[in-house]
């Protein structure tokens, strides 16, 4: 884990949030690499799920609704954490995960979220669980913190109203159903799809992005009709799709992924049945990276009483009424860029120093390809390099790089999973070809410059 900390800083993929100010805990921003990873697995998400498919929709929902719409789906009742302080040094922290790593530690993998505030109490009490900042057992009673962020509404103090930002992102699409429906009259079994930030004020260890203050989150809730559909049938259904997803497209490795059902004390007060997709972490077992949720019609009924708006289906076979049942699959993409990383990196050994690569799906890497002049100080060669770059430029993000020797420049790249090098050499000037490298191989071929673009969309393209 402190490696890829390590190579997302020094490579521009992921900064500490406000780091010139001494930083502010649970935060971090993308940098240049970064960014471009994240929003090609965004992207491809919405491509696989949305673009690809007929019976999928898309939003995009505001981070501010009416505190109502928190209120109707029972965050601001529900939406909490148990946590403690550290009577000794102050520090605050939740009171599951104090717990859980205690016995992750032990060698035994339980899971207390869900647990009243007396039950967790008794397992500090029972295991003299100390603080892992000063080592001191003294904790205050733990109590109930809702996560959900407060602001407010207008610029006179007086006339500010209370709103909150937006804890998940399926509220969006709960309270827009019946725009849809009017707008679009989409047959059932459909699906509204957003991609988006969410904000959980979070008091917890963050282990570097998996666990921030604001993240990016993409899901769908798949509405069928229970008389019609077997939620059982629809659940597995889903379940595949996202180890495909996983998998095949992230190119996640399976031996590293496992699903566990939430139980009964875990799983949200919305949901009949839960599994998560979980991910074998370096810092400590496996944790949640997807979840999967029959929500029922949980939302869309506690949303039709507290605003007094029809919002059943009409079937249009039968003219009946009713409220539809809801499959919910979300994918945490900060998460998802964390897996994609970790499961890329490798070190091998080469022949005079040890390479570094990040072994991403092409499609997904930050740069498809990168552009050297053999030799920096000769203007032929720059400018034909430049000519075979502005060609390449329009097709795919690609970078220039003409510092230091060739060979720092190969490791440079595979640093950072691009996934072909090109190079212009004293024979490009007289064939008009150029050297092509393989980051996985590290095998160069000689291609046609007429040839190029067809060739990487051929080795890129998804």
């Amino acid at each position: 884990m402190a490696k890829i900390t390590s190579l997302a800083k020094r490579r521009g993929f992921v900064f500490p949030g406000s780091e010139i100010y001494g930083g502010l805990a649970n935060t971090y921003d993308y940098g240049p690499l970064g960014v471009e990873l994240l929003h090609n697995i965004k992207n491809l998400w919405w491509k696989h799920f949305v673009n690809n498919r007929e019976d999928i929709y898309g939003l995009d929902s505001g981070v501010i609704m009416s505190p109502r719409v928190w209120e109707a789906s029972g965050h601001t009742n529900s939406f909490t954490d148990i946590l403690v302080d550290c009577k000794k040094c102050k520090s605050r922290i939740r009171a599951d995960h104090l717990i859980e790593d205690h016995f992750e530690k032990k060698g035994n993998e339980i899971k207390v979220e869900g647990f009243d505030v007396e039950e967790i109490k008794n397992i500090i009490d029972k295991e003299k669980l100390v603080c892992s900042s000063c080592g001191a057992f003294d904790w205050t009673k733990p109590r109930k913190f809702n996560l959900l962020f407060e602001t407010h509404i207008g610029i006179v103090p007086e006339n500010k109203s209370l709103a909150y930002l937006r804890g998940e992102i399926a509220q969006g699409m709960f309270v827009n159903f019946k725009n849809v429906l009017d707008s679009l009259s989409p047959g059932l079994p459909f699906g509204l799809a957003q991609s988006g930030p969410a904000f959980r004020n979070e008091i917890s260890l963050g282990n570097f992005i998996f666990r921030t203050l604001q993240f990016n989150l993409s899901e769908f809730e798949y509405f069928f009709n229970p008389k019609k559909q077997k939620w059982e049938k629809l659940f597995d259904y889903w379940k595949k799709e996202m180890w495909t997803w996983t998998t095949e497209i992230l190119g996640v490795n399976k031996n590293n992924l496992r699903w566990r059902e939430h139980t009964d004390e875990e799983r949200s007060h919305y949901s009949k049945k839960t599994e998560d997709l979980e991910y074998s972490f370096p810092f400590g077992s496996f944790k949640e990276l997807y979840g999967l949720a029959y929500r029922t019609d949980f939302d869309l009924k506690n949303h039709m009483e507290k605003s007094g708006v029809d919002l059943r289906y009409t079937d249009k076979e039968t003219g009946e009424k009713f409220i539809p049942h809801v499959v919910e699959p979300t994918f945490g993409m900060d998460r998802s860029f964390l897996t994609v990383l970790l499961d890329a990196y490798s070190e091998e050994k080469g022949k005079k120093e040890e390479r570094i690569v990040l072994k991403l799906k092409p499609y997904l890497a930050p740069y498809k390809a990168a552009v050297f002049p053999l030799l920096a100080n000769k203007p032929e060669l720059v400018k034909k390099a430049k000519q075979v770059y502005e060609i390449l430029k329009p097709e795919f993000s690609t970078a220039w790089d003409d510092r230091g020797n060739i060979g720092k420049r190969y490791y440079s790249q595979d640093e950072i999973g691009t996934p072909y090098c090109i190079t212009i050499d004293y024979d490009s000037l007289k064939q008009n070809d150029v050297t092509i490298r393989d980051r996985d191989t590290t095998k160069q071929v000689r291609i046609k410059i007429k040839e190029l673009v067809e060739f990487l969309k051929e080795k890129i393209e998804r």
